[in-house]
């Protein structure tokens, strides 16, 4: 992942260390970023020892991992519901479509849990696992810090229905955005456009892109906002009727990167998907402002990104006795036993 890949645990250390002091310091009510100051202090270490060893095999990795917290947290708040398997008493997350066969990282996080639970029997929730994940992604990737509030408790069911509504659509219009983020309690401009900037490493599939390469809203023409030349690299790699699961980086300049490029992209009519490129091809839209300002500003993008972020760790939390710590984070925990058990036999 660009430097990432070859960022050594030891400067993972003392780079993660160095952020888990400043954090230590700052405390709110509710959620606290010192919650597991005393009772785990490791656990930021474990996570990012983690994500660097899975680096160097899988650059895609933080991209993915920081989709699954925002997924989660999208979908009746940030409580893990997203990692839970099917079960008899609800349909899992993972098999809405926008998580069928794209949402990913799952073994990752079940690496992580299983280090954190030998360090920390039952004391770090998945939900919060997932925030901490999504942080260290961003940071080893060269993005921005930001205090990642803990204190979350795991859900005890997951929202299938719910999530093929709630989470943005790749096909979606800037008024559907704005829409999916203020029902979600994102309700600022800048969150939308800060929060979309994550797409400034990661990778889409082919059958989110194709749609507005050949036949945009049913036009049988492409989508007039792409840059004519783009759109010829879009099409070699997305032939028409061609192999929906290729795969395509949101960013061709700095794919594994976490930067302002993204903005760039958009302003040159390089958007990826749809959604994306509304932002700054809606007329009058009071979002491109925000694109430019991002596009020329990497301060004001991690800035904005970073409270975002803040923000959106916040939604809907279960908190105190609420919800449960996840000794699993697949299956809340009365199924945990049984699950072991039907492991073992395989």
């Amino acid at each position: 992942m660009g430097s990432s890949r070859s960022f050594s645990c030891s400067a993972m250390g003392a780079l993660i260390l160095g952020c888990l002091l400043f954090q230590a310091s700052i405390s709110n009510a509710q959620l606290r970023p010192d919650f597991y100051f005393r009772t785990c202090p490791g656990v930021f270490l474990i996570v990012g020892k983690v994500i660097v060893q899975e680096l160097g095999s899988d650059p895609r990795i933080a991209a993915s991992l920081l989709r699954l917290h925002f997924h989660d947290c999208f979908v009746n708040g940030c409580d893990a519901s997203v990692l839970l398997d099917n079960s008899t008493s609800f349909r899992t997350e993972k098999e809405a479509l926008p998580n069928l066969n794209s949402a990913r990282g799952f073994d990752v996080v079940d690496r992580m849990k299983a280090e954190i639970e030998e360090a920390c029997p039952r004391t770090v929730s998945c939900a919060d696992v997932l925030a901490i994940a999504a942080q260290i992604s961003v940071l080893l990737s060269g993005g921005p810090w930001w205090p990642v509030s803990l204190g979350r408790r795991d859900g005890f069911e997951a929202f299938f229905d719910l999530s093929n509504t709630a989470l943005p659509s790749p096909f979606a219009t800037l008024a559907e955005l704005k829409k999916v983020f203020s029902d979600a309690g994102l309700n600022r401009t800048s969150d939308l456009v800060a929060l979309s900037g994550a797409h400034t490493f990661g990778r889409a599939q082919c059958i989110v892109i194709t749609p507005r390469l050949y036949n945009f809203n049913g036009t049988n023409k492409p989508d007039p906002s792409i840059n004519p030349t783009f759109l010829t690299e879009l099409r070699n790699l997305c032939p028409e009727n061609g192999n929906p699961t290729v795969l395509a980086n949101f960013d061709l300049a700095t794919p594994n990167r976490f930067d302002s490029q993204y903005y760039t992209n958009l302003r040159q009519g390089k958007g990826v998907i749809q959604s994306d490129q509304e932002l700054f091809s809606t007329t009058g839209a009071d979002t491109i402002p925000l694109v430019e300002l991002y596009s020329r500003n990497t301060f004001e993008f991690f800035r904005s990104f970073a409270r975002s972020m803040v923000r959106m760790g916040k939604l809907k939390p279960l908190t105190g006795t609420q919800g449960e710590v996840r000794l699993n984070c697949r299956v809340v925990n009365s199924r945990t036993r049984v699950w072991r058990m039907k492991m073992m036999e395989l």
